[in-house]
């Protein structure tokens, strides 16, 4: 029992790392410098509640793009030009 958890623990964590690297590389697309990725990641988890001001509802696409589009409008110094 022990083992199967430890190894879901180990699989949840890799799903971690690859989710904030799919967002790192959402938000280079959508027009982030390389050197500021990480700095927007933490931009963008507070962008979640600036948007939609705290709410606990569901994140589908419609809202990341909200969010992404807000860190455009608002923080345009961690944008290429």
């Amino acid at each position: 029992m022990q083992e199967k958890l430890s190894e879901a623990e180990r699989e949840i964590e890799e799903l971690s790392t690859q989710l904030v690297d799919m967002l790192e590389v959402a938000l280079y697309f959508a027009g982030v410098k390389k050197e500021h990725l990480r700095d927007a990641i933490e931009i963008y988890l507070n962008g979640i509640d600036e948007v939609f001001d705290n709410d606990e509802g569901e994140m589908g696409v419609d809202e990341i793009i909200q969010v992404i589009e807000h860190i455009q409008k608002t923080k345009p110094h961690l944008l290429r030009s």
